[in-house]
């Protein structure tokens, strides 16, 4: 009975840390977002009220990025506010959140003003049409834009095929902006055509940007009274003495920028598929289920967030239904070598492989030393449990080093006589 009452306590020790280091995981997470949220409290201490809305996105443009400045643009017309900054670093994305950024651009009803910031910032590749969708495009000194040729989502190049149909289809995307927008047509076409990139003195002469301001304080005060064509409608701006609040992103959106790395979520899946395997090995452990239960939702919400292939996300599957199946086998250990062989393949196939057209900067690829170490791990921890049951089958009474372990100091009932049992001990 004490030796049970031990057992017991050691697995709600085992339970207790898998919680702690979840919620140690939460609280890192969440930490910035309360303090940014103190901070925009301070910002409005007073009852003053803002006008001005300031989005920072200083990443590659994906699905989260696209949801949030999304989000902040519905804020900013639900606050009827008066101008929304989109202050702009990003070497490019993904081409689908892109268009649904540019989309949620030119359908807004508060006018928009992108800021490439700060010096030494770049709206490359995808951010060259956000820049050119917005109703002012302002830059600071020492900043660039352009380079906006379509690529593969590994970054390579196109086959000569569908390279020449991404372009154009990307080429006549940047014109109808340009056009809506009336900024320079031809020069903004070059830059996915032939992957021109202009310094901010040569995009303002050039008619791509509208004006350069040193910092974001002396952009306000060049707004101040700036014409605005919003839906065929000229506006001037209001925004002498503006307050200025900042949109962040939300937790949700710190996670789901977090998962959403092909790297992590590969790792969470493929955990999150051994840890279910583990608790099928040995039920009532709880922790490798509990965890892997909650790695595989997590991983797999990751990967929704990427251009996914579903030939990868199938191999994966394969592959943990190969690893089950392999607890089955009489230890030859085929099931468990052609599970990680699906899930390396799955690995690769899963994002990047079938190089669908995007602009430069997203890369959204799982790192192929990352797929080796996998590899080898759950390989190496396949070839051991094949041994173990191989070495099952010639060993009398045989239990794993693993059982064997967590039997000591158990107690044991004698169902035979002691004289009659043969135990061979290894």
């Amino acid at each position: 009975m004490p030796n049970r009452s031990f057992r017991g306590v050691v697995r709600g020790i085992r339970v207790l840390i898998a919680v702690l280091i979840t919620l140690a995981g939460l609280i890192g997470i969440l930490l910035p977002s309360l303090e940014e949220s103190a901070q925009a409290q301070s910002t409005e201490s007073g009852n003053q009220q803002s006008n001005v809305l300031l989005i920072r996105l200083d990443s590659a443009i994906d699905g989260v990025s696209s949801r949030f400045i999304e989000r902040g643009l519905d804020r900013a017309e639900e606050e009827d506010l008066q101008l929304v900054v989109l202050m702009l670093n990003t070497p490019g994305g993904l081409l689908d959140a892109t268009r649904d950024i540019i989309g949620s651009i030119l359908m807004s009803e508060v006018p928009i003003a992108v800021y490439v910031a700060p010096s030494g910032a770049q709206a490359a590749s995808a951010g060259t049409f956000v820049g050119a969708a917005a109703h002012i495009l302002a830059m600071a000194p020492t900043t660039n834009i352009g380079a906006a040729s379509v690529v593969g989502v590994d970054g390579d190049d196109l086959p000569d095929t569908l390279s020449r149909k991404a372009s154009q289809d990307a080429a006549a995307f940047i014109r109808s902006i340009a056009e809506r927008r009336g900024r320079n047509v031809s020069a903004l076409e070059a830059t996915v055509l032939s992957a021109k990139a202009y310094s901010a003195s040569e995009a303002v002469e050039l008619g791509i940007a509208d004006l350069i301001a040193v910092d974001y304080e002396s952009l306000l005060e060049q707004l101040d009274g700036y014409p605005v064509d919003i839906n065929g409608e000229s506006v001037e701006l209001d925004i002498s003495g503006a307050i200025t609040s900042q949109i962040d992103l939300s937790l949700l959106e710190r996670v789901l920028a977090f998962i959403s790395d092909p790297n992590i979520a590969f790792l969470l899946v493929s955990l999150g598929g051994l840890g279910v395997i583990v608790e099928l090995w040995n039920p009532g452990l709880w922790v490798p289920g509990t965890l892997g239960v909650l790695f595989l939702v997590l991983g797999w919400a990751g990967v929704g967030q990427l251009p996914f292939s579903w030939a990868g996300v199938a191999l994966i599957l394969l592959s943990m239904l190969l690893f089950y199946l392999e607890t089955t086998a009489p230890g030859i250990g085929y099931f468990g070598v052609a599970g990680t062989v699906s899930l390396i393949l799955g690995g690769v196939f899963m994002v990047g492989f079938f190089g669908n057209p995007t602009f430069t900067g997203a890369d959204p690829t799982v790192n192929r030393w990352l797929l080796a170490i996998v590899g080898v791990s759950i390989g190496s921890l396949v070839l051991w449990f094949a041994w173990e049951l191989r070495k099952s089958k010639d060993i009398l009474l045989y239990e794993s080093p693993t059982l064997v372990a967590s039997m000591v100091g158990g107690a044991g009932v004698v169902s035979a006589e002691l004289s009659d049992l043969q135990v061979r001990f290894w």
